[in-house]
């Protein structure tokens, strides 16, 4: 086990964050020309080359292949399949910054479910912080609702986006069920391989023929996202998670910026006032979630 050290763990922390932004740039791009379902197994399958290197590196493959429940594993792989469509959708038709602004709504969701489902009545910090993320949403749509934008898919990109958070918010919460008994080398693996076994049978509908260019895209996008996922994992090895919880808003700027300097995509004010007003009130919403944990936790 790492030894605990912050300061090396919000490194780790800001890398994975610049990766997973790099991986993003890279969807948005070659999601004109390679359908959803190829573009999920190639980032899927290049993704298990980090992975298990960092697993053999870490003597942890032998544990990572062990498993008491293979079902769970294929609950959380389908939904982690789903949340990759929706994602790369969006991806498709929203910039990479209004499609990362889009994620942080998956804690807001998770709670608005707990209060339909599970009956919790969370102070008025987060209730605060509900309101103000789908106010933020409401801004980001305003001029697909009322100008020409419509006809660009902005508001198919961001239906697939809010769709994108509400199953990340079931597979938050069957994730949080499997690190009860599961190490997350474990889940980690097994999401990629279900996930690589999903995009492959796509494949019975069409897939397109990759030039260098696109090739390149899809290797690249595959070997960032397992990159990011293994310096997110050593970050949470170093840190506590109410740490590196609020640092990981600090990924809309990297966003934000693969736009303007990669893409030459600068976002309008509607956008960039919405996606931070998501930002915020998921920001709103982790703090009040943590107030309102200590307080249950205070009662029991």
């Amino acid at each position: 086990m790492p030894k605990q050290n912050i300061s090396i763990a919000l490194w780790l922390s800001t890398g994975g964050l610049a990766v997973m932004a790099a991986m993003s740039a890279a969807v948005h791009e070659v999601a004109k020309f390679v359908p959803t379902g190829q573009i999920i197994f190639w980032r899927s399958f290049v993704a298990l080359v980090p992975i298990l290197i960092y697993l053999a590196i870490r003597r942890e493959l032998g544990q990572a292949v062990r498993t008491r429940y293979p079902h769970k594993h294929l609950v959380r792989g389908l939904l982690g399949c789903a949340v990759m469509f929706f994602s790369f959708v969006s991806l498709r038709y929203l910039s990479v910054g209004l499609a990362t602004a889009l994620t942080y709504l998956a804690p807001i969701l998770s709670i608005t479910a707990a209060m339909v489902f599970l009956r919790e009545r969370p102070g008025p910090t987060i209730f605060i912080g509900v309101l103000l993320g789908f106010a933020g949403i409401v801004l980001m749509l305003y001029p697909a609702l009322v100008g020409a934008e419509l006809r660009d898919g902005t508001l198919i990109g961001i239906g697939a986006g809010i769709a994108m958070a509400a199953t990340n918010a079931l597979s938050r919460v069957q994730v949080k069920d499997l690190t009860r008994t599961e190490p997350p080398a474990a889940i980690a693996l097994s999401f990629a391989i279900i996930c690589s076994l999903v995009g492959l049978a796509t494949a019975l509908f069409g897939w397109v023929d990759l030039g260098a260019r696109e090739f390149v895209l899809l290797a690249g996008a595959g070997f960032l996202g397992g990159l990011g996922h293994v310096l997110m994992m050593e970050s949470v090895a170093r840190a506590p998670v109410s740490v590196l919880a609020p640092y990981e808003y600090t990924g809309i700027i990297w966003a934000f910026g693969f736009d303007l300097l990669l893409l030459g995509i600068a976002p309008s004010a509607w956008a960039l006032t919405g996606a931070l007003v998501v930002v915020a009130a998921a920001a709103i919403v982790a703090y009040g979630q943590g107030r309102f944990a200590r307080k249950t936790t205070a009662s029991a």
